[in-house]
């Protein structure tokens, strides 16, 4: 009993000591003014003269340093609305105003820093490798902001870390979602040398994107772009170093990135941890000089992949935008897509729309196609009977085969090098409707005809009755039948088995897509069903 008496009586004393330390502190008790105030208070003696000479003076651009207590700073612009801490400037929400959580009426807006996000600190300055809002004293003399279209602001936050003054500017903008930064850094006595690192940080940015939607670390390295999605790979760690652009983090619709205004030697340190996706961007090697100052500047975005408001944005950040191998034919088709929105004002009928032009585009090609298959149909009987003559001899049925195609003036692979040529259309397209943000809860049919269930209400997740991926495989059978069999049978069968592969693969596409290839083989057959006729 005694013992836990003395226990319990240190523990309170250890409380009232560092307790009483922190308000005499935070009060001004603690009877160690300044030195700029001493000087001011009391004219020195005589006998005081010669030391205070002797002794540097301060420098002008190194004032007293008060730290205020931490408190909440809230920026709100047409865009969003953040909430930082005074303690560091770092970020404990970001929501933006017009994107939200779900398509169901008064779902909360999508916030680029949930609470889970906010325990890591997003927008926070490592000084060598710690978090100066932990490690060091800060203070903030402003206001909120509230900016209207066209305006900007700044928020300046003021700490001492680990022995240098550091000065942060953050200027906000109301028109884009890029925020700028200034961070200027000072010793408080002799030169330095620093590491400085700008953090970002969010949780799962993608809950319902399934498999095609994921959040990932990505990053543009001398200009090439590079990206780690397994999750079992982030939580080991990404590491690069080099000529960074920018690292962030991102799904297919929304990024959070940190750009260092000089792009060379930067480190990128990415890590998944206890579900928070964060991204450091480390500049090693920051010399500050004594009596001077350094400024070191650096980029963010919290936001949505918006098209153009990141082509205006520095560090090549519209490269966050990443469309594959295809970008080349992917960015016009997203153009042009937008084109037609602006016309018929639904993003399914600009998709059908799309559709009918890629078609149209590719009709001479298809054309050629068909009749190049039409053209071995006739000519399978002729070929069964090769395969039936020289079925041992494989060598000696090719080359009767050739002459016959040559007889006939038939290219066998006529039927195939057109659709061949389609393929990086289909894949442009894919990766453009993919990534599209526009299609982000865009409506086509929002509820069944004659009923009130919501249907294609959003046009970026799957069909919820799985109705047009049905379709789909259905006009896949239905345009087969209509395409002259292989004379393989093999190949036949593998064919006929197709429609259900795609359907079951589709089930979970996002229904835009599926509203394209849905659309795309209803002209196909179409355009089939016209040369049988013609035929």
């Amino acid at each position: 009993m005694e013992s836990k008496r003395a226990i319990i009586a240190i523990a309170l004393s250890f409380v009232v000591l560092v307790g009483w330390s922190y308000l005499a502190d935070h009060m001004g008790w603690n009877g160690q003014p300044a030195p700029q105030v001493q000087q001011e208070e009391a004219a020195p003696s005589a006998s005081q003269a010669a030391p205070q000479a002797a002794a540097p003076a301060p420098r002008a651009e190194t004032p007293v340093f008060l730290p205020s207590a931490g408190r909440e700073v809230t920026v709100v612009t047409p865009l969003y609305k953040a909430v930082l801490h005074s303690g560091g400037g770092v970020l404990k929400h970001f929501s933006l105003t017009r994107y939200r959580t779900a398509i169901t009426a008064g779902a909360p807006a999508v916030d680029m820093v949930d609470t889970a996000s906010t325990v890591m600190s997003p927008l926070g300055l490592l000084i060598n490798g710690q978090p100066s809002w932990n490690t060091g004293q800060w203070s903030f003399d402003g206001g909120d902001l509230s900016l209207g279209a066209g305006q900007s602001g700044v928020l300046t936050f003021t700490g001492e870390v680990d022995g240098v003054r550091v000065v942060r500017e953050l200027t906000f903008s109301a028109d884009t979602y890029l925020i700028s930064e200034k961070v200027r850094l000072a010793p408080l006595a002799d030169a330095r040398t620093v590491r400085l690192g700008f953090t970002v940080g969010t949780g799962n940015l993608s809950p319902n994107g399934g498999q095609y939607d994921h959040t990932r670390v990505a990053w543009l390295h001398d200009g090439s772009f590079s990206e780690k999605t397994s999750a079992s790979d982030l939580e080991k760690g990404v590491l690069e170093t080099g000529a960074l652009s920018w690292g962030a983090v991102m799904s297919n619709y929304f990024l959070v990135a940190a750009a260092p205004v000089d792009t060379t030697g930067v480190t990128l340190k990415g890590k998944l941890q206890e579900g928070v996706y964060r991204v450091a961007m480390e500049r090693g090697d920051v010399s500050i000089p004594a009596g001077g100052e350094t400024t070191v500047a650096c980029n963010y975005w919290f936001g949505p992949k918006d098209r153009g408001l990141l082509k205006e944005a520095p560090n090549q950040l519209a490269e966050a935008i990443n469309l594959g191998w295809f970008s080349i034919i992917a960015r016009p088709l997203v153009d042009l897509l937008e084109f037609f929105h602006r016309y018929v004002g639904n993003y399914g009928v600009a998709i059908i729309l799309l559709t009918v032009v890629i078609k149209l585009v590719f009709w001479p090609l298809s054309h050629k196609s068909y009749k190049s298959m039409e053209q071995m149909k006739k000519l399978q009987p002729m070929l069964q009977k090769l395969r039936e003559k020289h079925g041992d001899d494989r060598e000696k049925m090719n080359e009767e085969m050739m002459r016959l195609y040559k007889t006939y003036k038939v290219n066998p692979a006529g039927g195939c090098l057109p659709m061949l040529v389609q393929i990086p259309v289909f894949f442009g397209l894919y990766q453009a409707l993919l990534n599209a943000i526009e299609l982000r809860h865009a409506s086509f049919i929002t509820h069944l005809p004659f009923t009130d269930m919501v249907w294609l209400a959003d046009l970026s997740a799957k069909d919820p009755y799985y109705i047009t991926p049905i379709v789909m495989g259905a006009t896949m059978l239905l345009q087969q039948k209509l395409t002259p069999a292989p004379g393989d049978p093999t190949q036949a069968k593998i064919m006929m088995f197709m429609p259900v592969v795609f359907t079951f693969m589709f089930l979970s596409f996002p229904s835009g897509l599926v509203v394209y290839w849905l659309c795309n083989n209803v002209l196909s057959i179409a355009q089939q069903w016209w040369m049988l006729r013609k035929a």
